[in-house]
C-alpha cells in the first residue's frame, strides 16, 4: 500500500496553535472502494477561518474533531480513479484536507486546468477567496459609483481583491494593512486611492479622518471588515448616510484568550440609517460560475492583480505557514506548495 502524511488535530489550541495542535505522521492509504478517486496534493490553502474551526462551538461548520484531518481547500491530480467523472490526470479543487495524498468521492470536487489559469489561482482569486470578495462587496456592499470603500486587511488575500472590484466599479477605496511596504504595495500595485498604515502610532479615528479628507470623501459608504476590534469600531464613528458594513471576517480576534468587548460606535448605524450585515460565501454557491467568468475576465484584461504569497515546502511546513496568517506575512492568498 502507499504511504502518506497528513496534519491531524492532536488537541484544541489556546490562543495561537502551537505544534502541540498538530500530529503529523506516515499512513498507509486505502483500497479504494467504487466511485472513489485518489488525488496527490499539490497546493494547500490557508485561510484565517481555520482557527475557528480549531474550537469546539456552534459555527457555520462543524469543528474539526481530534484526531481528524485538518480542513483545507486545496487542488491537485488525479492519481488512481474508480470514478469516471475524475479521470486519472485530471486536476482538481476541493477540501481536501491538510494530506499529501486524499480520497474522496467527487462530493464538492471541481475538475479545472493550469491551462486556463495557475492552479494556486483555483484557490484564491477564482476560488473561495474571490468568491468572499465577490458576493461580500456586491451583495451585501452594495457599490455604487461614487461610494467610498474602505477595506481592512487590504493586502490580504479577500482585502485585496474587494479594493480592486470596487475601484472597477468607479469607487474611491482606502485600505487598511500592516506596515509601509503592504500599504506603498496596495496603492502602488493593486491601484487603491490610499492606504492607512494601522501599525503607525497615531490613531485609528485620526489616520481614518486625515485619510478621508485626503480622496474628498465625506464619509464611509461601504466598510468590508476582515479584522474587526478597534479598526471596526473606528470605522463605525465615520459613517455616511445608508452606510454598508460588510463583516467578513475578524482576524485580531481569533487566537483572543478572552472576550473581545462589541464596538462601542455602534449606535452610529442607527444615526446614519446603515447597516451591519454578516455573511457567508457559501450562501451564493448556486452563483459561482457567473461570478467566476467576470473574475476570469478581470483577470486576463489585467484589471485584478491577483496576489499570492506561495510557500514551498513539505507537509510538516502546515502549522507554521498557518500561523503566518495571525503574524501579517503575507500578500495576498497564502498557499503552501507541496514539493
Amino acid at each position: 500500500m502507499t504511504s502518506f502524511r497528513a496534519v491531524r488535530l492532536a488537541q484544541r489550541p489556546t490562543g495561537l496553535p502551537s505544534t502541540d495542535t498538530w500530529a503529523i505522521q506516515a499512513e498507509e492509504l486505502p483500497t479504494l472502494s467504487a466511485g472513489e478517486f485518489a488525488v496527490k496534493i499539490e497546493y494547500i490553502s490557508l485561510d484565517p477561518a481555520m482557527r475557528g474551526w480549531l474550537d469546539d462551538r456552534p459555527s457555520y461548520l462543524p469543528p474539526v474533531e481530534i484526531g481528524a484531518i485538518m480542513r483545507a481547500g486545496s487542488v491537485g491530480t488525479v492519481t488512481d480513479s474508480l470514478n469516471p467523472r475524475f479521470p486519472v490526470g485530471a486536476q482538481v479543487v476541493g477540501t481536501f484536507g491538510a494530506t499529501e495524498i486524499a480520497i474522496s468521492d467527487g462530493t464538492g470536487v471541481n475538475v479545472i486546468s493550469s491551462d486556463l489559469a495557475p492552479l494556486p489561482t483555483f484557490l484564491g482569486a477564482l476560488g473561495m477567496t474571490g468568491m468572499t470578495a465577490y458576493f461580500g462587496l456586491f451583495e451585501l456592499g452594495k457599490p455604487r459609483a461614487g461610494d467610498v470603500v474602505v477595506v481592512s486587511a487590504a493586502a490580504g488575500a479577500v482585502g485585496s481583491i474587494v479594493g480592486q472590484i470596487a475601484k472597477i466599479n468607479g469607487c474611491t477605496v482606502i485600505g487598511i494593512a500592516g506596515g509601509k511596504d503592504k500599504c506603498d504595495y496596495v496603492t502602488d500595485s493593486l491601484g487603491f486611492d490610499y492606504c492607512i498604515d494601522y501599525k503607525e502610532e497615531t490613531g485609528m479615528r485620526k489616520q481614518l479622518a486625515a485619510a478621508l479628507k485626503a480622496v474628498g470623501g465625506k464619509g464611509v459608504d461601504v466598510y468590508f471588515d476582515n479584522v474587526g476590534g478597534e479598526i471596526l469600531n473606528a470605522n463605525l464613528a465615520f459613517l455616511s448616510f445608508g452606510a454598508r458594513v460588510v463583516i467578513c471576517g475578524a482576524i485580531s480576534q481569533y487566537n483572543a484568550t478572552e472576550i473581545t468587548p462589541g464596538p462601542s460606535n455602534y449606535m452610529n448605524l442607527l444615526v446614519k440609517r446603515a447597516t451591519m450585515t454578516g455573511f457567508l460565501v457559501f450562501d451564493y454557491a448556486s452563483q459561482f460560475s457567473v461570478a467566476q467568468r467576470r473574475m476570469g475576465t478581470w483577470i486576463a484584461q489585467g484589471k485584478i492583480t491577483a496576489p499570492e504569497t506561495i510557500v514551498e515546502g513539505s507537509i510538516e511546513d502546515f502549522p507554521a505557514t498557518l500561523n503566518r496568517l495571525f503574524a501579517g506575512e503575507n500578500l495576498g492568498k497564502l498557499v503552501l506548495r507541496i514539493s
